[in-house]
This record gives structure tokens, C-alpha cells and sequence, in this order.
């Protein structure tokens, strides 16, 4: 039931009332007794939170309905509140039509595989601990949370922890999402902010939700015909934040993270990074005596490494970025903060892209209706042919000259190959080893 990100799919099919119904029942059926509630701007997301918090307080639970508020904004709420859990019905960077439901814990970290296969069970078996009459849970529906606003005490945290200059020009192109705390902190430190899609609207009419280099065209040309030191995108829900440097060049997600990762750790530090990322990051890291480690692909495995000691940041080159010391969940808005502090500090986003090193990556699908057969298949002829392999999430296999990951994806009947070098020529050759494994494997899976 559950994916990397949660619950996701088209609302009146993958997602409906009655789901929202039961995974509010079984959230207070495992437990949870007081839980905190908000939403993305999508219209779907007042019936499906009206549905959970019902099956929520059917089972004895109290809700504290925070509104339509960015992710992360609701995420630090769970702890702060001292709430056990926490629910963002939103859909992040998917299409309008699309819903979702995404739990967090009390510390305002995503549900990792183990909890949510605990709600899935009680939701199939319909093991719910209905509650008496007099037992019922109460709903609170309130814009304050412990002496304020959410967004306001979320606004104040990003100022209290990232030191922002105050005489830049920043692009804020919020993708009629509610991403708003990042202007709103921006502003207040004295920034010079001018947002793009700033009225919220589920439908998405500004661009599509996801911050992509083709979705934000419009704000990069903007970027560019003015005096704007950096540009910001959210996706819908802003739990994403990706950038464009003064020149208005949308900046890779890999090269964020070399530029976060690197900005982040020491000697001997960690920094939690998915399979699928590039070899860029680990030299960046290797220039400052830090190493990456490596998780499956989806922002819940990189925060639950980043709790471990030695981790000091942890992101996703498609752009979700968590700092530990400051809070367990992807945070586009503290991401803002820290880019455009860095930016502050160090004068351009373009001159520390420019100083990156490029290394050209190859990708491509194969489609078959034996994804996971074909995959199998691949470790197993992997594991006789090299010396260095992963089978984390996927195949991973590194070599002198690079990389190269083959994946079946989560939704669609494809085994998706990437390959990574630092030269053009062993790219290819990774690239069509990795193919070759797969049609090999695709023959006997």
C-alpha cells in the first residue's frame, strides 16, 4: 500500500475516502494517540482530511487539524506539539488529479518500511479498536500550534538557524504550492524577494508541480532578465527545493548536493545519499575527508541514516535535503535558507556550479513484464562478473572508472540502467555492459 513516499496515486481510484477512512483508523489503532493534521493546496485534500481525522477519532485518537500548510511545516509540528504522529495528505511533486497520504513520527520523520507495513496489515485485515461512545477522540481545527502559527513558528525556526544576509535578490517560484514560509523568512531577514506562482492553487495552473529543469523555464528566464543573486522552486508541497544561479541556469540536483554535501561535513563525517547518485558527490566529499553512504531511493531511507552520529546531511539529487541537527524531514524552505546563505557568503551560484566537475551519465529503460525476474537475474550475473556489488536497492556496481545502477521501477513494467563515468568513453562502455547484463537476464528470467 505504502511506496517510498507514502500513499500516492489518482484520487477516486488509488486514493479515496474510505482510505484516508481506515489509515486514520489504523494509525490510532496502533497507538497513536494524539496526531497532528494538514494538507496541500490540492481540493481532494479536504474530503480525504475529513476522512482521516474521522477514522482517527472513531478509534479514540485527537487530532490537531494545522491546515493547508507546506509538508515540512507540518512535519516539525508533530514534535513540537508532542504529538505521536503526524499525516500530510498531499501528492508532493505528482499531478493535480493525484492525492496522497504521508505519516510521520513523532519526531517528525517519515514512517520507515516497518511502520508502515504495521498500518497496511491493520488496514487489509480491517483490525481496527473502535471506540465507545464516550471514548471518541476530539479534533482541534486551529492555525495555532504552541502560542502560534504554524508557518509563523516554522518561518522563525529557519531564522534561527541559518544566518541570512540581507541584500540579495531572490527569486521565490513557489508553483502555486505552500511553499510561502520561504519568502516569508527571506523577507523578514531583508532579502529583496520577488515570488513567481505565488497564489495558491491545488490545480497547479502555474507550471506543473514538479521542479524540473523543463517545468521552470519561466523562472529562469526571470532569473535572468533581472538583478536576482539566485532563484528558488518548490514543488507542490515544498517539501522539494530546487535552484537557478544569477545567469538563470537551472542547477542539476547532483550539483546541489555536492554543494550541501560538502558545505556540511568534515573529516570522518558521513553524508546519506540514494544509489542513483552521482560520483560527483563523492569526490566533492572526498576534498573535505568525508564519505557518502549509500540508501534506496526515497527521502525516508536517507533520513533514517542521517540519525545515525556520523551522519551530518543527507539529500536527494531530486531534491529533497535534510539536515539532522535540525530536523528529520526533507525541508525545502531550510534549503532555501542554507543555499541562499551560501550564496551570501560566497557571491555566486554560478562560479561554485562553474567549479564543479561534469561527468557524463547515461540512462535509458528496458521495457519487460518480468522487471523483478530480470533484475534477480542481474545480481546474480553481477556478483559472478565484479568484484563491487550492491544490491541495496537494485545493482549497483562500481569500478575503477564508475558506476553503473539497474533498477525495476516502482510503477511502470521497466528495468531502468544508469551509467556514470568520469570520461565519455568509459560511460559508454559501462552503459552497454549494464544493457548487455540485462538482455542477457531478460533471456533467462
Amino acid at each position: 500500500m505504502f511506496g517510498t513516499s507514502g500513499v500516492r496515486g489518482p484520487v477516486g481510484e488509488d486514493v479515496t475516502a474510505d482510505l484516508a477512512l481506515d489509515v486514520g483508523r489504523a494509525l490510532a489503532t496502533d497507538g497513536a494517540e494524539t496526531v497532528v493534521v494538514g494538507r496541500d493546496a490540492r481540493d481532494s485534500g479536504r474530503m480525504l482530511v475529513r476522512a482521516l481525522v474521522a477514522g482517527l477519532t472513531e478509534c479514540g485518537a485527537d487530532a490537531i487539524d494545522v491546515g493547508v500548510e507546506a509538508t515540512p511545516t507540518v512535519a516539525r509540528a508533530v514534535a513540537r506539539e508532542g504529538a505521536d504522529a503526524g499525516v500530510v495528505v498531499t501528492a508532493s511533486h505528482n499531478p493535480a488529479p493525484d492525492n496522497g497520504i504521508k505519516l510521520w513520527t513523532e519526531s517528525g520523520r517519515a514512517f520507515g518500511d516497518e511502520r508502515n507495513d504495521r498500518i497496511t496489515k491493520i488496514v487489509e485485515a480491517e483490525s481496527f479498536d473502535l471506540a465507545a461512545a464516550d471514548a471518541i477522540g476530539a479534533v482541534e481545527e486551529r492555525d495555532v500550534v504552541t502560542g502560534g502559527d504554524a508557518r509563523r513558528l516554522h518561518e522563525r525556526a529557519l531564522r534561527e538557524s541559518v544566518s541570512l544576509p540581507d541584500d540579495l535578490s531572490v527569486v521565490v517560484d513557489l508553483g502555486n504550492g505552500v511553499g510561502r514560509v520561504t519568502a516569508d523568512a527571506l523577507h523578514a531577514a531583508g532579502c529583496d524577494v520577488e515570488t513567481l506562482n505565488g497564489q495558491r492553487d491545488g490545480r497547479f495552473p502555474g507550471r506543473p508541480s514538479e521542479p524540473t529543469a523543463a517545468n521552470c523555464e519561466t523562472a529562469c528566464e526571470v532569473v535572468a532578465a533581472t538583478d536576482a543573486d539566485l532563484g528558488v522552486v518548490h514543488d507542490g508541497d515544498a517539501d522539494r527545493m530546487m535552484a537557478i544561479d544569477e545567469r538563470g541556469r537551472f542547477v542539476a540536483g547532483d550539483a546541489l548536493l555536492a554543494l550541501f554535501a560538502r558545505r556540511e561535513a568534515g573529516p570522518d563525517d558521513r553524508v546519506a545519499v540514494p544509489v542513483d547518485t552521482s560520483l560527483l558527490v563523492a569526490d566533492a566529499l572526498a576534498e573535505v575527508g568525508a564519505e557518502v553512504t549509500y540508501t534506496p531511493v526515497g527521502d525516508a531511507y536517507v533520513a533514517a541514516e542521517a540519525e545515525k552520529s556520523d551522519v551530518a546531511f543527507g539529500g536527494e539529487p531530486s531534491g529533497a535535503w535534510i539536515w539532522p541537527d535540525r530536523t528529520p524531514c526533507p525541508d525545502g524552505p531550510l534549503a532555501a535558507c542554507v543555499l541562499t546563505a551560501l550564496v551570501g557568503a560566497e557571491g555566486s551560484l554560478a562560479a561554485l556550479v562553474d567549479d564543479l566537475p561534469e561527468y557524463p551519465i547515461r540512462r535509458d529503460s528496458v521495457r519487460t513484464d518480468s522487471k523483478r525476474a530480470t533484475v534477480e537475474r542481474v545480481a546474480e550475473l553481477a556478483g559472478e562478473e565484479f568484484d563491487d556489488v550492491s544490491t541495496l536497492d537494485g545493482i549497483r556496481v562500481e569500478t575503477d572508472a564508475g558506476w553503473f545502477l539497474v533498477r525495476a521501477s516502482g510503477t511502470e513494467p521497466l528495468v531502468r540502467i544508469t551509467a556514470e563515468a568520469r570520461g565519455e568513453d568509459d560511460a559508454a562502455d559501462l552503459f552497454e555492459t549494464a544493457r548487455e547484463l540485462v538482455e542477457r537476464a531478460g533471456e533467462t528470467a
